[in-house]
């Protein structure tokens, strides 16, 4: 005991050799009061003053982080939204402000000042001026052969059909009491394409930008698990054994035709689509032309991965605990999954249905594929096909109706946002 009190004694003489120097006189700055406001001014003092919320949330982006490298659902977007929602929450950081962008609006007069603006802020008007998703889309058409659409239209119908989960959740949402805006926006989800949710979102309501985004790209990774049981439910064994026929060879000229024609007729029937229409259509041109090569794999991997940075770390940005922690998310997920399910059988049920006045029938499994979640869809179709018939290959005539599926989205968020934008 004594030793311990001699040790206490000797600590004390020196802090006060060190504190006395800045106690000497009045003018010298009181050093107590600024180690006070430095440790008020830490994370941990804030978040012990009632911040629990930002901790649930520093939770939730623990939880996708274990989602995205373990489970590795969608782990390019995944992991950069739960890093972006593990900043956004660290309380006194100060890397992103709602109220700069209130009112669906960019509040310019306040990047005036440095001091008020956090990283984050200037990331984000990536995503509130439509840039990320557009140059996504550029890369996914660089990427994206449409091929086997061009080979049997039909798919088209298919990729059409499988949108029907779009409006059926916009009519839910509103149901549920969300406004058109916000409807539109979380029925996008049932399209299962997380550029143009994220595009469209950010337009009609950014207020719910975090949440639809992790739905959009959490259900775009459950391709695997949800798909399926929907499938072998709609069809019969008999259905899912079908071998379709083998599919025309496509021409260099009808590859390089197609985009423009595309990127024309969708543009002037619907003027609210041509930014991520006609840059998927751009991408696309780029890879068929042959004549770009440079430009093709630029957008294909380096632009498109940068972007992909980007827009994932601004979107998780959004979700602060105040946007995310509240009813209105827990809907959006629920919502979201019913969503996707009815596009999944929209697609199955087409399928069904034109095999009743059509001689070369078509394998119901590939309507699943017309949901925009490429290729992974088309690879579930192929799944489930050679289960039932294991020398079955459904891969390439379901990429028909996957890649409708991306046209077939962009187009429903063009409407949408015609209407209520």
């Amino acid at each position: 005991m004594k030793q311990l009190k001699k040790y206490l004694l000797s600590i004390t003489a020196l802090l006060g050799l060190f504190i006395l120097p800045f106690n000497a006189s009045a003018e010298e700055v009181d050093m107590g009061s600024k180690v006070m406001k430095f440790i008020n001014d830490t994370g941990f003092a804030q978040l012990s003053n009632g911040n629990w919320l930002c901790i649930i949330m520093i939770l939730v982006s623990c939880l996708l982080f274990y989602l995205a490298i373990v489970k590795k659902f969608e782990p390019l977007l995944l992991l950069p939204i739960a890093f972006g929602m593990l900043l956004t929450n660290l309380p006194g950081a100060g890397l992103y402000h709602p109220e700069l962008f209130e009112g669906g609006h960019v509040h310019w007069a306040n990047f005036v000042n440095a001091n008020n603006v956090g990283l984050l802020d200037y990331i984000y008007l990536g995503v509130k001026l439509g840039i990320y998703p557009c140059i996504i889309f550029i890369g996914v058409g660089a990427m994206t052969d449409f091929g086997p659409l061009l080979a049997n239209p039909k798919s088209f119908l298919l990729g059409a059909a499988a949108q029907i989960g779009i409006f059926a959740t916009f009519l839910g949402a509103l149901a549920l009491g969300f406004t058109y805006a916000e409807a539109g926006s979380i029925g996008i989800i049932g399209g299962a394409d997380g550029p143009t949710a994220i595009y469209l979102t950010s337009k009609l309501a950014p207020g719910l930008l975090g949440p639809i985004a992790v739905a959009a790209y959490s259900y775009m990774a459950l391709v695997p698990v949800i798909q399926p049981p929907i499938m072998k439910v709609l069809t019969t064994q008999k259905e899912r054994e079908i071998v379709m026929q083998q599919l025309r060879k496509v021409s260099k000229k009808e590859k390089i035709v197609f985009p423009i024609v595309v990127t024309v007729f969708v543009s002037l029937l619907l003027p609210s689509a041509a930014p991520l229409i006609g840059c998927l259509m751009l991408g696309n041109l780029m890879r068929e032309s042959g004549v770009v090569d440079r430009l093709s794999k630029t957008v294909q991997n380096e632009l498109m991965n940068i972007c992909t940075l980007f827009l994932g770390i601004s979107v998780g940005a959004t979700t602060t605990a105040t946007a995310f922690l509240n009813f209105q998310t827990l809907a959006i997920l629920i919502i979201g999954i019913l969503a996707f399910s009815i596009g999944s059988a929209g697609g199955v049920l087409l399928a069904k249905f034109m095999n009743l006045f059509t001689k070369n029938k078509i394998n119901p499994l590939i309507g699943s594929a017309g949901v925009s979640a490429v290729p992974m869809a088309a690879r579930v179709s192929q799944n489930v096909g050679q289960e039932a018939n294991p020398g079955n290959f459904l891969l390439m005539h379901a990429m028909g109706p996957n890649v409708a599926g991306v046209i077939g989205s962009a187009v429903a968020a063009g409407i949408l946002l015609s209407f209520l934008g």
